[in-house]
């Protein structure tokens, strides 16, 4: 399982890939990146930071002009966490296509080679295929005894789940076809975390 502090320096790493950001913006982006239930307080943020520029990984930069009260700084990627962040997209395994790290290995996938894109579509397709497989065995065994509402409750993650696993094998036959992904009525929601 990958640390949060993993992801958030993936996640620091990609942002500044794309360009230069101060810490209010990289803020921002990085919670629209992880999506409501995993909100990316200045607390978690600025000390991955720091961590990010003692590893040189990034750089701070205070911009020219005016001089204001509290002067923002902005941080961009060095060529070492250039490298860095082209090490990470680069590796295949369990921690790339887990509930923690796929989206944000998602986000930056256009810096991924496509037979790396495949292996961790892939892989999250096995991997959500077993949750899959595993939870519609434990719905009919208890289907019986769920109240109404457990049940439903339990639907819905299946659903959720086989809407990925689509979605999914969508992407992985567009990308061995050379094609962009057929558009879909939305963007699919990542399938609720379950133990393993």
């Amino acid at each position: 399982m990958a640390r949060r502090g993993d992801t958030i320096e993936l996640a620091v790493l990609g942002l500044l890939h794309e360009g230069p950001m101060h810490g209010y913006e990289l803020r921002k982006r990085l919670n629209l990146m992880l999506g409501w239930g995993r909100l990316l307080s200045y607390g978690s943020l600025y000390p991955a930071l720091k961590k990010m520029l003692r590893g040189n990984l990034i750089e701070e930069t205070v911009p020219s002009g005016p001089q204001t009260r509290r002067q923002r700084i902005v941080y961009q990627v060095t060529d070492l966490g250039t490298q860095e962040f082209s090490r990470l997209m680069s590796e295949v395994g369990p921690t790339a296509w887990e509930d923690d790290n796929f989206d944000i290995r998602f986000r930056f996938f256009s810096s991924t080679d496509m037979e790396i894109r495949l292996r961790v579509l892939e892989g999250r397709r096995s991997r959500l295929q077993e949750r899959l497989d595993r939870v519609q065995r434990e719905l009919m065994m208890t289907q019986a005894e769920a109240d109404r509402y457990a049940a439903e409750l339990q639907r819905h993650g299946v659903e959720s789940v086989e809407r990925e696993v689509r979605w999914l094998s969508e992407l992985i036959n567009a990308e061995r076809s050379g094609q962009q992904a057929p558009p879909g009525p939305e963007t699919p929601t990542p399938a609720p975390s379950t133990p393993s």
